[in-house]
């Protein structure tokens, strides 16, 4: 078993070393990543419960309350 995984490793890892053009696209792809959850966080997804609420308390009751709550408005 354990040499089942260190082949499926070397597999792996000499795929990318020999990579060329999926290096660049790797790159492309974290780069996005990065934008969208670091970025994007940012301006578009504030801290409601921080701004909102004074401390853990108040915040875990708001999210109790609200997770609880039946939607009875369809």
């Amino acid at each position: 078993m354990k040499e089942l995984a260190r082949r499926i490793v070397s597999f792996y890892a000499d795929g990318f070393r020999g990579m060329r053009l999926g290096r660049t696209l790797w790159a492309i792809i974290l780069i996005k990543l990065l934008i969208m959850f670091g970025v994007l966080k940012i301006f578009f997804f504030p801290d409601y419960l921080h701004d909102n609420f004074k401390n853990d308390m108040e915040r875990a009751d708001h999210v109790l309350t609200n997770l609880t709550q039946i939607q009875t408005d369809k």
